[in-house]
């Protein structure tokens, strides 16, 4: 019986190898996407922010002067370079909080207030060391980092409607929870979404009168809504990066399943030691 642990102890720890393996690989291949997606999200952003200046909101755009344009414009190339920086700070910065303030200094004030909700906290590292042998801890470190992209893709385009409304493109009476269902890609019962262009949500809501309450009005608004699938899909190299991240997570998968199959193995055989270790007859 002791030999049979052993073996299977001896399984273990090539499981744990091959793990700590796919774990490099793994933080690796989202090193690189992360870097593409930020690329990709700063154009993206750019592109959004022309459609809804020169489809959704042309008028509005044109009563800015030549100097409001292009402080518009460079404040918008600004959050989208702080959101890809950002999506590097999370994979790699073991204390990111003495970061914050100084990059965010670096949007013009006059356009974007230093209120900004772009930034996580990213105090908590999600650094993945090398070490990394559990492939539980492994999938969690995964899967926080996905959330933490949407994350800022939502923060983003939050700050960037907020952004554009701050210098008038947006309308200026459309209320916080609006902006906030636009970046969270929500709608609510009286809003309807509507076809358009790629990260970019149009809604028709359905606005009450204040002094009239069974007086309502349909209402078109368009605002910027990054969605990684659509940021995915429109660049090459970032959607073939997302097909390595997923060969390498059906790996770790299959390596998942074995590597708790041998620690149960491992503990039925340690317990049936411990049974026969301590029987005695009569």
């Amino acid at each position: 019986m002791a030999r049979a642990i052993e073996r299977i102890e001896q399984d273990i720890a090539a499981l744990q190898e091959a793990i700590r393996a796919i774990a490099i690989e793994l933080q690796s291949a989202y090193a690189s996407y992360l870097n593409t997606l930020g690329l990709a999200v700063r154009k993206q952003l750019i592109l959004a922010s022309y459609h809804l200046c020169t489809q959704g909101y042309p008028e509005n755009f044109l009563h800015l002067s030549l100097n409001q344009r292009q402080q518009l414009q460079q404040a918008i190339r600004k959050l989208g370079q702080l959101a890809a920086e950002q999506l590097l700070i999370y994979l790699t910065s073991e204390q990111s909080g003495e970061n914050e303030g100084d990059e965010g200094d670096e949007v013009d004030e006059e356009v974007i207030s230093s209120s900004s909700s772009l930034f996580l906290d990213t105090s908590n590292s999600q650094y993945l060391t090398a070490n990394t042998s559990d492939p539980i801890e492994l999938a969690k470190w995964q899967q926080k980092l996905e959330e933490a992209a949407q994350d800022i893709l939502k923060k983003l385009s939050h700050d960037a409607n907020l952004l554009l409304q701050k210098a008038g493109v947006l309308p200026k009476k459309l209320p916080e929870p609006i902006l906030a269902a636009a970046a969270a890609a929500a709608s609510e019962a009286s809003a309807e979404v509507m076809p358009g262009p790629p990260n970019l949500l149009n809604l028709v809501i359905e606005i009450e009168n204040e002094q009239q309450s069974e007086d309502s009005g349909l209402t078109q608004i368009m605002a910027i809504n990054l969605r990684l699938g659509e940021i995915e899909f429109a660049d090459v190299t970032l959607s073939s990066e997302r097909k390595r991240i997923r060969s390498i997570l059906v790996q770790l998968n299959k390596l998942g399943r074995e590597y708790k199959k041998r620690y149960k193995e491992k503990a039925i055989a340690e317990a049936e030691a411990a049974w026969r270790a301590s029987w005695f007859e009569d």
